[in-house]
């Protein structure tokens, strides 16, 4: 059964709730076959959203990710990210230029600045929409960006096109919900939350594990699906092999119930003020 949760871009874009991160890939030439064949069956289940970054592996994300599109790039939706250093007039351009070589495709569906650097983010907001002009990028948007970065990237031209906001979440870390998701949701766009088991520290919380034997599913599925439980959330773990793969796309189907919901609220509750962004 392939994946059907969506959720909405600000262009009206709908894109899968669940896709697939790939930190940490592309770096060991022994696990690269493994790799493809998890990103080419997460294709197979409709997880079509792919997320890399040139930091990923110095491009070796983008590589393993080129390899598994290969003859299938219709069916994914591709998310890069550039160096907040290469994210200036002329170098963004170049570095786009270059992931673009890497992951063997003529467009990203969308384009990050990974987190906040020193380059102004007016510049980085043209070149962005130069690439979109360009035909290189569909959209782009942001990462790690906390309330007081969105409200500044609100005060420049263009930045109306400012289409997800990629910041760490998962039910350990729900300091957003008073701070960077509110504000998503007035601009409005979704969040995007990388690292949603906490680099699988998450899935040995002994509160967790006792919830999702009540529920009669695997931690990760209960934890994913709480995530995507929300319609502005859109989640990318990891999958590095293709049983992972298979228990990541269960979470498409499993819903959070009211008294659950209550449940997962008491074992991990939202925060009562805001807080800095928390960030890997």
């Amino acid at each position: 059964m392939r994946c059907t949760r969506q959720v909405r871009l600000p262009d009206g874009t709908a894109v899968p709730a669940i896709g697939l991160g790939t930190w940490r890939m592309g770096e060991r030439e022994g696990s690269r076959k493994a790799e493809i064949a998890a990103l080419r069956r997460g294709l197979d289940l409709g997880l079509a959203l792919i997320d890399t970054a040139e930091m990923y592996g110095d491009g070796g994300s983008e590589r393993v990710v080129g390899e598994a599109l290969a003859g299938r790039r219709d069916e994914a939706f591709v998310v890069s990210k550039v160096y907040p250093h290469n994210a200036g007039r002329k170098s963004a351009i170049a570095a786009c230029e270059r992931s673009l070589s890497r992951l063997r495709i003529p467009c990203l569906d969308l384009y990050l600045l990974h987190w906040r650097g020193g380059i102004a983010l007016a510049e980085t907001v043209e070149a962005f929409e130069r690439l979109k002009r360009d035909g290189k990028i569909a959209r782009w948007g942001v990462s790690n960006f906390d309330v007081d970065d969105l409200d500044e990237l609100a005060s420049v031209a263009g930045s109306n096109g400012c289409a997800v906001n990629q910041v760490l979440y998962h039910l350990g870390e729900r300091g957003i919900e008073r701070g960077a998701r509110e504000r998503c949701r007035a601009w409005p766009m979704p969040v995007m939350a990388y690292s949603p088991f906490d680099e699988g520290r998450l899935l040995g919380n002994a509160a967790l594990l006792r919830l999702a034997r009540e529920a009669g599913t695997p931690a990760a599925t209960l934890a994913l699906a709480w995530l995507v439980s929300h319609d502005d959330v859109i989640a990318i773990p990891k999958a590095a092999r293709v049983e992972h793969v298979d228990a990541i796309a269960a979470a498409d189907a499993f819903r959070i119930e009211p008294g659950l919901a209550a449940a997962l609220d008491r074992a991990f509750p939202p925060p009562g003020k805001r807080k800095p962004l928390a960030m890997i």
